[in-house]
């Protein structure tokens, strides 16, 4: 089992965050297949998803950005390329462009905390 680990710091605090993290759940979804739950927190947001092969949490703090995935075997194979994708997907909306963009019109499911 391959794991991907990634880690982004930031100056948005809660509020801005969560919006991403929302944009992050719902590309993810949409473009990987992916299902997930977020989860709202005081101090920290948790988006939680799966799919087949693949699973992991996105963790949302009011600095930072914790996103820890774990790969099956025939995934693990493309770990390098995945990684670079999640990577590029993050820093894209991490963006100050992105941070002004509407949101998507679909929000992953929640669970409240």
């Amino acid at each position: 089992m391959s794991h991907i680990r990634i880690h982004r710091e930031h100056h948005l605090g809660l509020a801005k965050a969560r919006k991403i993290a929302y944009r992050w759940a719902e590309d993810a979804e949409r473009d990987l297949g992916m299902t997930c739950t977020y989860e709202e927190g005081a101090r920290h947001d948790e988006v939680q998803f799966t799919r087949t092969g693949a699973s992991g949490s996105l963790r949302v703090t009011a600095e930072s950005f914790e996103l820890d995935a774990k790969l099956g075997f025939l995934l693990g194979a493309f770990k390098d390329r995945i990684e670079s994708e999640i990577v590029r997907n993050l820093d894209s909306l991490l963006s100050p462009k992105a941070a002004k963009a509407p949101p998507a019109a679909k929000a992953p499911a929640r669970k409240k905390a």
